[in-house]
């Protein structure tokens, strides 16, 4: 073949091979010469709570911060976004004064986070301690969740506390209505505090409170959420979330 022939088909294809390679370091757009690619945003999350965070009696992938990171990380698939999987301060058994001890203490926070979430107070109705106390202590946890987003409100989530008197544990107890009464009292303070500073909240108690009529929605031990429930509680925030990460 003529050698004059040869030269113009090679710089052809020269040239169609390195559109190729461009298109795949630009995935999301088509860039203007010279641009450099996007970077990747990587969405870190602080989830801030007790047993219903921490996902107690569930495997990890059921706890709902990371079934909402899991959602968010699809939502976002084809976008420059990144959700890492969340940095969890909670533990079972937790009180309001509890989870400030241990954010005190924590060695390991990287503020500022681009969504932090609040779920606290179960323990503080169950152990019979002060509804003052409760007030106080959680305004403060919410000031410090608000910190942590870059003091940007619109990046905290607060969800209202469950009602574990709908669950075979708190059946067992001795005035189950009681409970509920108590949960809906901490449940005011919450709410009241939380939207006086402009941070979301969500009513997630009715769910919590259909475990007797649905009991796949209780976990094994009769008391904790199952990971079904859990993921009812995504469905309430997820809208919420990503519009506010659009």
């Amino acid at each position: 073949m003529n050698r004059y022939f040869l030269l113009p088909v090679l710089a052809f294809f020269l040239i169609i091979t390195s559109c190729n390679k461009e298109e795949e370091a630009y995935p999301f757009s088509n860039p203007q010469p010279g641009m450099e690619p996007p970077a990747w945003d990587t969405l870190r999350y602080l989830a801030l709570g007790d047993s219903y965070t921490i996902g107690q009696s569930v495997g990890y992938q059921e706890r709902w911060p990371v079934q909402l990171a899991d959602r968010l990380r699809a939502e976002f698939s084809d976008t420059i976004y990144h959700t890492a999987q969340p940095d969890i301060i909670a533990r079972t058994g937790w009180t309001t004064g509890n989870l400030l001890d241990a954010i005190a203490l924590a060695d390991t926070l990287q503020p500022s986070y681009g969504l932090v979430s609040l779920l606290i107070g179960v323990n503080n109705q169950y152990q019979n301690r002060p509804v003052d106390v409760y007030r106080t202590e959680f305004r403060t946890l919410l000031e410090q969740a608000i910190s942590f987003a870059g003091n940007k409100a619109s990046r905290v989530i607060v969800l209202s506390i469950p009602d574990y008197a709908y669950t075979p544990f708190g059946q067992a107890r001795s005035d189950p209505g009681r409970i509920s009464a108590e949960i809906d009292a901490y449940n005011a303070i919450n709410r009241e505090i939380t939207e006086s500073y402009g941070v979301a909240y969500f009513n997630i108690t009715p769910i919590s409170r259909r475990g007797l009529a649905e009991p796949h929605l209780v976990a094994g031990d009769g008391l904790h959420p199952s990971g079904a429930m859990y993921a009812l509680w995504v469905e309430e925030v997820i809208d919420y979330v990503t519009g506010v990460l659009e």
